[in-house]
């Protein structure tokens, strides 16, 4: 059915999972990407360039039986949570979350009362495919929307406990970037107090119970990620794996260039 949210469901079953971040807007891109079998991807706009109207057209793209559409949302913000769950993403990755304040909120902005604040109008939106299966969209929202707050400040790692405590939390998303910047290691995340860091992270991370997630890191490889203990790891952006196959070529392409065509044997 379209409203099970299969990486949920797999990762539930402690079994490992990847997503790809849609970063373009590219509904081409986000076809592509569905089609070679990822477990899920990330719609940002954190920091991509979209906004929700783009965000159905990839999801469309996607289609229903593709991989589990999500989004990062660009900030703990109850009215765009509640747009985008509109819109008919079946998680939200909610950026800097500091406490278990903030992670209620969170959690607050993803239910509909009297559990939350979710603002009601389902039967209006294409969560519940404008009406057409609003039955079917209410019986699953409480059981299969996924709930994920990043961890990406060193205030964050202390309150790890407190946020993972929190009703509703589903995943604890390390973002080992910002984490490293809140220490004054911008661009740094393999400095040796940075590693620290992380670390500290990762420990009280898994001893918390909650399902562990995060990105690959520079120089780390997908299945070390995972050695570490996490459940799901966003592997790829739409944009980078472009980029990557692209100057790979070019850059072979330079490095043995092909004689001149008027001296080529024919």
């Amino acid at each position: 059915m379209a409203f099970e949210n299969k990486l949920k469901r797999k990762l539930l079953a402690r079994q490992p999972a990847i997503g790809c971040w849609l970063s373009t807007g590219s509904p081409i891109a986000a076809e592509i990407i569905a089609n070679a079998g990822y477990d899920s991807v990330v719609i940002d706009h954190e920091h991509g360039p979209g906004d929700l109207l783009n965000a159905i057209s990839l999801m469309q793209a996607v289609g229903e039986m593709g991989p589990t559409c999500m989004m990062r949302v660009p900030w703990n913000d109850m009215v765009y949570i509640k747009r985008a769950l509109d819109s008919g993403v079946m998680g939200v990755l909610v950026p800097y979350v500091q406490n278990a304040k903030e992670a209620k909120a969170a959690v607050d902005a993803c239910r509909y009362p009297l559990k939350g604040m979710r603002g009601v109008a389902p039967h209006a939106a294409r969560c519940s495919r404008w009406g057409l299966r609003l039955d079917e969209y209410m019986a699953a929202v409480p059981q299969e929307l996924l709930i994920m707050v990043q961890i990406e400040t060193a205030e964050a790692v202390d309150n790890i406990e407190a946020i993972a405590a929190v009703d509703g939390v589903d995943m604890l998303f390390l973002g080992p970037s910002d984490l490293s910047a809140s220490i004054g290691k911008l661009g740094q995340v393999n400095d040796p107090e940075a590693v620290a860091l992380i670390e500290k992270a990762e420990a009280k991370m898994r001893k918390s119970g909650k399902l562990m997630g995060t990105v690959t890191r520079p120089g780390k490889s997908l299945n070390w990620t995972f050695d570490q203990g996490y459940d799901y790891v966003i592997a790829t952006s739409d944009f980078t794996l472009i980029r990557t196959a692209a100057t790979a070529q070019v850059s072979g392409f330079r490095s043995d260039p092909p004689k001149p065509a008027g001296r080529r044997a024919g």
